[in-house]
């Protein structure tokens, strides 16, 4: 594979804070390398320093005399009143890029809903997103360096971004490398051979000798990741563990002697000195730990029937019908805008249903983690302890109690930016500060609004783990394919101003929008079809061929019926998993006894197959 540049003991110094130091890495063809850490460790700077947007101030860069290199930064900077088309083709004509096959893929996979002619000032930040991608990947580089491509992408758009990267970048002809900071774990596992960590640089003895941060690589995605820096830190923790050993001999013979001798011989100094000149700077740890949690009743929150609409618009949320259960674990996916923040106001009770009602039980104690930090800009001039403390100051976690000042240790913060004003902390300290202030109140309802903005790969595994054994009923809306799978028990997709359970999760929820975009592009490419007609065409299609459109009763009886189905269709996946229960359970030489718990789940199987058929045909209905 052609080599294509070089990082040689490179470094960059802040102020007095040295950032990086004696940085080596390289990239060849095909490499696709993703590049983790924590927040403000300096992931942007090294790429800065690698694309030759910043001069390091040791060691050197190189790079061949062709290799050309397209940067997507995480702020998107477009000309104001500039158009879609503009700032991905420039002034360049229609035909110059239309016969390109991989800039068309680009077209329909990231602006498939964008008009090229659209101004880029008028688009959400979804869409502006997926607009710098497009005009990033579109241009003609042998080196393509990505700083948080996934932000604002829903899973629709991460899926495809993750499939065309590897399309492009992986195969044996391939022609190019790829650098990717990200914090989504599927992503990397999915696209990346390769990672780079970059650990922060950390100050010691009070900031008067800070150590620089490093870059650490490993082979293969975030999974192979884990197990080699678990290994790592093993043997390192050995390693520790005998060097501490010897060091613990040579300071007791640097205090024996006689009273009067007033050196020792220097070479015994230097060696003890040599044992801890090369340890490497620790790592900030963040140890999020299990509070008290208020005790749930056996009522939590019901959805009957809601709907919601703002002033003057049409429903975004139509007939929900959803329970929530004690210990119960969901997850919420759906394309931007679809509704999910406005599904969780109504489940948090921040939004008023416009039909239908929402019960909450008595004994629920409700905490929401919202998109945004805005509720810390009322302590914005507090420090990160003092608002810590404005919740509790003291909480139990396990049997031990804890100050405020001790969690905020454990959550990752040091001594000094536990004092820090809260305004002056970073994306990813403010989010771990707010996920505290909620966990401290002790709810028995968590509700999770994209709680992995802005947040690490390491703060995300503290999240998970704690999250793991906590108790109450939690809701998470996210497109971190990673974060649904390990939090949650099940999933529910917000479609269409409806909300329905998905038994086959993530994959089930990519299946239904790939069919239905299918659908959008065979109804577009019908000329004759005119708008009023592409509503009804399924609908026909399972009528006997009747072009009338649905009335509101109809279509309301429809949606009744397709909720009652889909619980039907639970209480049917319940009995499977207990039938599979009560056969792993069973007597394995009682032959009779096996046979007809097997009738039983067979039955079961085939009357779901029906409820899922029927699912299907009014799913295709109101469709």
């Amino acid at each position: 594979m052609a080599h294509l540049l070089a990082a040689d003991r490179i470094g960059i110094t802040r102020g007095h804070r040295p950032i990086l130091a004696d940085v080596s890495v390289s990239l060849a063809d095909g490499s696709r390398v993703g590049v983790v850490g924590a927040n403000g460790g300096g992931k942007t700077t090294l790429l800065r320093m690698l694309a030759g947007t910043l001069a390091p101030d040791t060691g050197r860069v190189t790079r061949t005399h062709d290799s050309r290199i397209a940067f997507l930064l995480q702020a998107d900077s477009f000309a104001e009143g500039s158009t879609v088309y503009e700032v991905i083709h420039s002034t360049a004509a229609v035909h110059e890029w239309a016969s390109d096959a991989h800039i068309r893929r680009l077209h329909a996979g990231l602006l498939p809903d964008i008009a090229l002619d659209s101004k880029v000032d008028e688009l959400s930040g979804g869409q502006r997103r997926r607009v710098a991608l497009a005009a990033t990947l579109c241009q003609d580089a042998s080196i393509v360096m990505l700083d948080e491509p996934t932000n604002h992408l829903d899973i629709d758009g991460i899926t495809f971004l993750a499939d065309y990267l590897n399309e492009r970048f992986g195969g044996a002809r391939v022609r190019g490398a790829l650098i990717v900071v990200t914090h989504d774990r599927w992503f990397l596992d999915a696209v990346c051979t390769r990672l780079w960590d970059v650990v922060p640089g950390v100050d010691e003895r009070g900031g008067t000798a800070p150590q620089p941060g490093r870059v650490e690589t490993y082979e293969g995605g975030y999974a192979a990741y884990i197990l080699q820096r678990a290994e790592r830190e093993r043997q390192a923790a050995v390693a520790a563990a005998k060097r501490n050993n010897i060091l613990r001999k040579e300071l007791a013979w640097l205090r024996r002697g006689a009273p009067a001798r007033t050196s020792k011989p220097r070479f015994r100094i230097e060696a003890a000195e040599a044992l801890i000149a090369d340890e490497p700077a620790p790592r900030d740890t963040v140890e999020l730990t299990r509070m008290a949690t208020a005790r749930l009743g056996k009522d939590v929150i019901d959805l009957e029937g809601a709907s919601f609409a703002y002033p003057g618009g049409e429903d975004v949320l139509h007939n929900v019908t959803l329970r929530l259960a004690p210990g119960q674990r969901i997850g919420v996916l759906g394309p931007n805008g679809a509704g999910k923040s406005s599904l969780l106001g109504l489940i948090s009770g921040k939004l008023q249903a416009t039909a239908g009602r929402v019960k909450t039980g008595k004994t629920v104690r409700l905490a929401a983690l919202t998109q945004e930090t805005r509720e810390l800009d009322e302590v914005a001039d507090l420090r990160v302890v003092e608002a810590a403390s404005e919740v509790a100051t003291r909480v139990t976690v396990g049997k031990k109690e804890l100050t405020a000042s001790q969690l905020v240790e454990r959550l990752g913060f040091t001594r000094q930016r536990a004092w820090t004003a809260v305004a002056d902390l970073s994306g990813g300290e403010r989010r771990r500060l707010q996920l505290l202030r909620l966990l401290m109140a002790e709810p028995n309802v968590l509700l999770l609004d994209e709680p992995t903005n802005d947040l690490d790969t390491d703060t995300l595994a503290a999240v998970e783990d704690l999250l793991d054994s906590w108790p109450g009923t939690l809701v998470v809306v996210s497109h971190d394919r990673y974060l649904l799978e390990r939090l949650t028990d099940q999933q529910y997709a917000v479609l269409g101003s409806a909300v329905r359970h998905l038994p086959g999760g993530v994959d089930e929820y990519l299946r239904l929008r790939e069919n239905a975009a299918v659908r959008a592009a065979g109804v577009q490419a019908a000329p004759a079809e005119r708008p009023a007609e592409q509503k009804t065409t399924r609908a026909a299609e399972n009528d006997g061929g009747s072009a009338t459109p649905l009335s509101g009763a109809q279509e309301h009886a429809l949606r009744k019926e397709l909720h009652a189905v889909e619980r039907k269709m639970d209480r049917a996946a319940r009995t499977v998993e207990a039938i599979h229960e009560r056969m792993a359970a069973h007597d394995p030489s009682d032959f009779e006894g096996l046979r007809a718990l097997d009738d039983e789940l067979r039955e079961v199987q085939a009357a779901n197959e029906q409820l899922e058929q029927r699912w299907f045909e009014i799913s295709e209905q109101l469709e």
